[in-house]
């Protein structure tokens, strides 16, 4: 059984080596001639081939290689141009600010007359003729106080004035009767005086009519006393009847002066105490008072007299002339601050008492100081410096000492001179001795 497998198995591989050679015998039957048509070329036609070889090597080289050696040469030089090139840097000239100085401080508006109405008289409001908003004129009636206790009063002083003036009278009537009693002593002294020095008398008898004349001198000049005094007790019960009339008086509450009522704190029926009981607040606003705080640094640029700008924030658009109407003459040494009190007139009413304005003074300095950008400014541990570029190119710290600081700008007071050249915004690459190309810009002056 094994022998017939193995036997089929190579009759069978020996099949497939008769058809494999049969297939290679049919490929090549039609190319049997093909080694005899190679291509054997001749020495000339391998010395063209080389030949044109080389020369397109060479076109390659030529027009590749070379022109990246140039392209490589330019980059070297203008890179090594760069680094020969000094930096150029943006600078200005320092310039003098404008010779009008400007100062905004914020103040309170307030009234230029305003005054606290209490009541004078002990009593109960029995009218009230105003409110908050009302304009009054000087002398208009407000309101009116009833005060029974102080008419009784008055009504009490009447009558003594009258009792007084009664007792008066009762005086003077005793000394007209006293007087003539006195003119009949007298008389009647000197006769009993003629008698006894005649003799016809006793001496007795005329030192009694004698002792009556005296007795009657004195009487007299008692009733005289008597009549000093009626008259003196008049002129008191007069003075406090007057006393007591302009107390009441006071019953009838007037306006002091012309403006307008900005506070109303009682109302009809009211208990009102004479000296404590507030009634109303008047205020003049035809011209109104801004107090200002001028701090120390600019407080001497400010004069009676100067003109001044009034801005509040609820009328943008819209300002309003004043004139500083007095000063302080004195720093607070708390604030260090002057106090400024700037008149506005105010006739169509616009401003009120109570707001909150900025007021905007002007002057004009002899000196102005310097002005810089403020982002020349270099802050570092050695103080405040600016970049200053010298005739040489070369740049220089410069320390200054900084005055006013306007956002943007910068008042220099010492430092610099005007038509120096400085660097607007440094940075940090601004260093000591270092080359640069400037290039001027501009900057703006103080308005």
């Amino acid at each position: 059984m094994r022998n017939t497998e193995s036997e089929s198995a190579e009759e069978s591989l020996r099949r497939e080596n008769l058809d494999l050679k049969r297939q290679l015998q049919e490929l090549q039957g039609p190319h049997s001639d093909l080694p005899a048509r190679l291509w054997h070329p001749s020495g000339t036609t391998i010395w063209a081939i080389f030949l044109g070889a080389a020369v397109l090597v060479t076109i390659a080289f030529f027009a590749g290689f070379v022109p990246l050696q140039k392209r490589r040469a330019v980059i070297l030089t203008e890179a090594q141009d760069q680094q020969q090139t000094l930096p150029r840097v943006e600078v200005v000239e320092v310039e003098r600010s404008s010779r009008k100085s400007e100062l905004e401080l914020p103040g309170n508006i307030q009234a230029v007359t305003e005054a606290p109405i209490l009541a004078r008289a002990n009593g109960y409001l029995l009218h009230r003729m105003v409110d908050i908003g009302d304009r009054v004129k000087a002398g208009q009636l407000l309101a009116e106080i009833e005060a029974p206790e102080l008419d009784e009063q008055v009504q009490q002083a009447q009558a003594n004035l009258e009792q007084a003036r009664a007792g008066l009278d009762q005086a003077l009537a005793n000394y007209e009767q006293g007087k003539s009693s006195t003119d009949l002593a007298k008389i009647t002294a000197e006769r009993w005086s003629s008698l006894s020095a005649r003799g016809v008398v006793s001496k007795q008898e005329n030192d009694q009519y004698q002792a009556g004349y005296r007795t009657q001198v004195a009487a007299l000049q008692s009733l005289e006393k008597a009549i000093a005094a009626q008259r003196s007790n008049i002129a008191a019960s007069e003075s406090n009847l007057a006393r007591l009339q302009k107390l009441q008086s006071y019953r009838m509450v007037k306006a002091p002066f012309d403006g307008i009522v900005t506070l109303r704190n009682v109302d009809t029926g009211a208990l009102v105490n004479a000296g404590s009981t507030l009634l109303f607040r008047i205020g003049q606003t035809g011209t109104l008072r801004t107090y200002v705080n001028v701090p120390q640094l600019h407080a001497s640029s400010i004069h009676v007299g100067q003109a001044a700008r009034l801005t509040v924030s609820s009328m943008p658009g819209r300002e309003f002339p004043g004139t500083v109407a007095r000063t302080a003459n004195s720093l607070d040494p708390n604030t260090r601050t002057l106090l400024v009190e700037v008149q506005v007139q105010n006739g169509d009413g616009a401003l009120l008492p109570g707001m909150y304005a900025q007021v905007a003074f002007s002057s004009t300095r002899a000196d102005p100081p310097l002005l810089v950008p403020s982002v020349a400014l270099i802050s570092r541990g050695d103080g405040p410096r600016v970049a200053v570029v010298r005739a040489d190119h070369t740049v220089h710290l410069q320390p200054i000492q900084i005055g006013r600081d306007y956002g943007d700008r910068l008042e220099v007071l010492s430092g610099l001179r005007q038509g120096d050249t400085i660097i607007p915004n440094p940075g940090d690459a601004a260093t000591e001795g270092l080359k640069v190309d400037p290039v001027f810009g501009a900057i703006r002056e103080n308005k």
